[in-house]
């Protein structure tokens, strides 16, 4: 009888609402902004929202999705629309876009725990690699995978400094399609050096900003060669589409194409030892980093950072816009990083993100699949518990401790008996100094593609 009586009376409360714009065919349907000021007088709450987030929607049958318990009728009402509200205290709420890539960390470990049923051992795990990889593939509409271009790459004037160089690139990876970047190499280079690929993470800035280019200089300074470069969409990018494409599915598929296609150039350089490649990246750029690894046996040791989490699929497209993990009948990004073992891979977590708990569940998980192989040991995790979602000094030590330790890296001079790393050497460039196309674009190719149409067109060909 409540449940009839509460029913009754929103409907009544909402019949003058309705009775403005109801026909025979719009089913009780009335502006969402409506129905957010019904809720916050019914339920005596506060929805914050900004006006864009509600122009032009309309809910149906929205009274009959009001019950008596607040929230649930707030998710009742909300996700229809691929909204959610997050509470912010006693009564107030914020109106967000519905996260279909984050779930409740329980739910995350008892998929990876699904997932762990169907293998027990090394045999059993390798038959679902086998099943994982090539869906993969097909999932970024990469297999088969697009011609590569016959043109050369467009490559800047080397800059000199102390103990390394640096050099821009542009790359066209299908045609008129470019990725660009640069490369960190050691100033004096004996015998084969390591290389290590650097995808770029979404922290303002881009690959331009402070942290991003000691990495890449440090990493030159020990003996590697680094190469950074951008997301699609972002830095350089953007001469060729609008930044908002870097929010459209196709960037997870040229971000992916972008890497292999840099991997295979710079593979085809004498100077690079291909028995020791690597790639490290944070935020998506870790994303990046366990996508790469997962498709390619080329990569040998993988290092992500602030990204990996078995309830968390990548808040951006370029991580989760394409249906990767749907792959051989669904996996998530945990599982996707056990496929580096028995390469050697670093976890870095930290305390205030979605890797809050990686020492809990998905890390055991990790040291279970190695463990197949005899070398648990080969996956490690430091967790940063008072640590936030940046790429800081505290992660870029353990990164440095890493590659030293598989790579045979060389830390005199710039590590001292403490352990410390002393990262003064590396000189921050201006961002322009950076571009491969030139200060203001005048370098672009002629053939170069404009727009997210004529990118479409290219994988419909």
């Amino acid at each position: 009888m409540i449940r009839i009586s509460v029913i009754i009376g929103v409907c009544l409360c909402c019949f003058i609402h309705f009775s403005k714009a109801q026909n025979s065919d719009d089913r009780y349907q009335m502006p969402l902004k409506d129905v957010l000021g019904i809720l916050e007088e019914r339920y005596n709450i506060r929805i914050k929202y900004d006006e864009n987030q509600v122009e032009g929607k309309w809910l149906r049958y929205a009274a009959w999705r009001f019950r008596t318990d607040v929230d649930e009728t707030l998710r009742n009402v909300l996700a229809p629309l691929d909204l959610k509200v997050n509470k912010e205290g006693e009564g107030k709420y914020k109106l967000k876009e519905y996260e279909y890539y984050r779930w409740e960390p329980q739910d995350g470990w008892d998929y990876l725990d699904e997932l762990a049923s169907q293998y027990h051992d090394k045999h059993s795990w390798e038959q679902r690699k086998q099943q994982i990889r090539p869906d993969l593939y097909k999932a970024l509409k990469l297999s088969p995978m697009p011609p590569m271009p016959q043109s050369v790459p467009l490559v800047t004037k080397k800059r000199k400094f102390k103990n390394y160089t640096v050099e821009n690139f542009a790359l066209e990876i299908m045609p008129g399609l470019y990725v660009n970047g640069s490369i960190y190499r050691p100033l004096k280079l004996k015998g084969k050096v390591p290389l290590m690929l650097s995808p770029d993470g979404h922290w303002a800035g881009h690959r331009f900003r402070k942290d991003a280019q000691i990495r890449c200089a440090m990493t030159a300074q020990m003996g590697a060669v680094a190469v950074s470069y951008d997301l699609f969409g972002w830095g350089e990018s953007t001469l060729q589409f609008d930044p908002k494409d870097h929010r459209r599915s196709l960037a997870l598929t040229v971000q992916t194409l972008g890497a292999i296609r840099i991997l295979d150039w710079m593979l085809q350089d004498k100077t690079i030892d291909t028995q020791r490649v690597g790639i490290c990246g944070g935020s998506g750029g870790g994303s990046q980093t366990v996508l790469m690894t997962a498709l390619d046996d080329r990569i040998t040791i993988s290092i992500p950072v602030v990204s990996l989490s078995s309830y968390f699929y990548g808040g951006c497209p370029c991580e989760s816009g394409m249906p990767i993990h749907a792959s051989a009948s669904g996996t998530n990004n945990v599982e996707l990083a056990a496929m580096a073992a028995p390469r050697p891979q670093l976890v870095i977590s930290d305390g205030k993100d979605w890797t809050a708990h990686m020492p809990q569940h998905d890390f055991p998980y990790l040291q279970k699949i190695y463990g197949y192989y005899g070398k648990p040991e080969y996956v490690e995790n430091v967790h940063l518990p008072e640590d936030g979602h940046d790429f800081g000094y505290s992660k870029r030590k353990p990164v440095y401790d890493f590659m030293t330790k598989h790579f045979g890296l060389n830390t005199k001079g710039i590590k001292n008996p403490a352990g410390d790393y002393d990262e003064s050497g590396c000189v921050i460039e201006e961002e322009k100094a950076l571009y491969a196309f030139g200060p203001n674009g005048e370098n672009l190719p002629s053939n170069a593609i404009q727009g997210y149409e004529n990118l479409e067109k290219l994988f419909e060909d």
